[in-house]
């Protein structure tokens, strides 16, 4: 009998000419967790739809190999009974239905012909206690946080007797409290003996949890790293996923000299009457011109609603305070108004609010901006291409065309064109709202190395973001959020995580 579970054998599987997946080799052993790493379009997402019937047998070459017989996953109820499960990042539950109707969903108790909601209740506390998750089973998913919603998509995993569970980026939106429950459940499950399949951007969790780590890089396998070996370390997993050595992964500027304060706030307050509760209070803040000024805190601190406030509050904030701009007072009533003024916001979900997925990337570049590329309200086809062209060769955009749709770039590319498109409206002050969340180790340097390149041609930067190492990487000085306020200012010589974390927890 066979130590693997799973074995993929030589996969290979193109999209309109482009190889997304060269020969690919595979192997998982039984009850292991088994990390899937590598940069942005590696072929990571690809290989498990190959895996998961999403693309289905005769839509690609090789062989799969589950429970030592091959496999022809048509569709994915083949792959769910043959008892394999996938989460991805964006979860697919259904927000207006209870917790168990989510969990059976589709796999429902029944009684003869009938569903039996008193067993299915009961079912489904049986399958929460498996992933500690404490709530009533009748609660509607809307009212769970994401952590939360991330933990009812494993019980549903679960409760179709999963034997190998797969999980795309789980962590991506998670806090580092939600993310520890997360890595600390797959470490229970391994003792159940159920096997996990773990694809991740973040080294840390990597190292701390992979029993062994395939890298793939250009949709081939590079190599397979094994934990008791010692080798499931940050400096190998890099050089392999990259092909080079990242000594540094955040570039340092050659010169740091700042000029006149480009935005100040005072006594800046907004009230989300949605809510019923202020989500910013009284802060105080500036950021001179050729700086970068890094925003830390824990998620729900109102870091994205400092931001939205400043970007003409788009979110009908009742706002209070003094904005200024180069000195000058200034009322944003909306974000067209504070894009005038030589703000942009690069929003953190760059699926839902930042780019239009269905469209092209010349499209995406010049909606923010589209005087920019018209004349008389028509808009010059050539002169768009012109500019779509120059972003994609500065910010390095890896597509076939500009006329690919945004959707189908990896999260990377999605990010540049994002990025792309504020630039375009020439802004002074750009703000960066976690600016390299999903993304991998590549691509992350590549994003900071725009950054210190925006910086050194005047502009000035907020970046929000939620990893430490990357707001003590990049910023000249950081403020720390906690409920709505500004609870410190620390210059990046006496800041470290020890006094962010103590900050951000008052």
């Amino acid at each position: 009998m066979s130590d693997y579970i799973l074995e993929m054998n030589q996969i290979s599987k193109e999209f309109t000419g482009v190889k997304a997946l060269s020969d690919v080799n595979f192997k998982v052993k039984k009850g292991e967790i088994h990390c899937l790493i590598g940069e942005n379009g590696a072929g990571k997402s690809t290989l498990m739809k190959v895996l998961s019937g999403v693309y289905p047998y005769g839509t690609y070459d090789g062989d799969i190999v589950f429970e030592g017989a091959v496999q022809q996953f048509n569709r994915i109820s083949d792959s769910v009974n043959a008892g394999i499960a996938i989460i991805y990042q964006e979860l697919a539950l259904f927000p207006d239905l209870t917790v168990y109707e989510n969990i059976f969903a589709g796999n429902e108790v029944k009684r003869g012909s009938i569903v039996d909601w008193n067993q299915t209740i009961v079912k489904a506390k049986e399958m929460l206690q498996k992933v500690k998750l404490d709530v009533s089973p009748e609660t509607l998913v809307k009212d769970l946080s994401v952590g939360k919603q991330q933990l009812v998509e494993i019980a549903k995993a679960l409760s179709k007797n999963v034997k190998l569970l797969i999980l795309d980026e789980p962590t991506a939106a998670l806090n580092e409290d939600d993310s520890e429950n997360l890595l600390e459940l797959l470490g229970d499950l391994k003792n159940q003996g159920i096997t996990s399949i773990m694809i991740s951007h973040k080294l840390k969790e990597v190292i701390s949890i992979a029993d062994q780590a395939t890298v793939l890089r250009d949709g081939r396998t590079i190599c397979t790293l094994d934990a008791s070996k010692g080798e499931v370390a940050e400096s190998i997993i890099i050089k392999n996923m990259v092909g080079r050595e990242i000594e540094d992964i955040y570039p340092k500027r050659a010169n740091k000299t700042f000029g006149d304060t480009i935005l100040e706030l005072r006594n800046w307050s907004a009230y989300d009457a949605q809510l019923g509760r202020q989500v910013v209070k009284d802060v105080d803040l500036h950021v001179k011109k050729g700086e970068i000024i890094g925003i830390a805190g824990l998620m729900g601190s109102g870091r994205t609603e400092l931001a939205l406030s400043i970007f003409g509050n788009p979110r009908f904030y009742k706002v209070q305070g003094d904005l200024l701009l180069s000195g000058e007072s200034r009322k944003l009533k909306h974000p067209r108004e504070a894009i005038k003024a030589g703000i942009a916001y690069v929003t953190e979900d760059r699926k839902g609010d930042g780019l239009f997925l269905l469209q092209d990337i010349k499209s995406n570049v010049s909606a923010a901006h589209l005087q920019g590329v018209s004349k008389n309200g028509v808009i010059n086809d050539n002169e768009e291409i012109k500019i779509a062209t120059d972003y994609k060769k500065s910010l390095n955009i890896k597509s076939s065309s500009l006329e690919q749709l945004v959707g189908n770039l990896s999260g990377g590319n999605q990010q540049k064109v994002s990025l792309g498109k504020w630039l375009f409206v020439g802004p002074k002050l750009l703000i960066l709202d976690e600016p390299t969340r999903g993304i991998d180790v590549g691509a992350k340097f590549e994003i900071y190395t725009i950054m210190n390149k925006l910086i050194s041609e005047g502009m000035s930067i907020i970046m929000i973001s939620s990893e430490l190492g990357e707001v003590l990487g990049m910023s000249d000085r950081v403020y720390v959020m906690a409920e709505g306020q500004i609870k410190g200012e620390l210059s990046i010589d006496e800041a470290n995580q020890e006094k962010i974390m103590q900050l951000a927890t008052q």
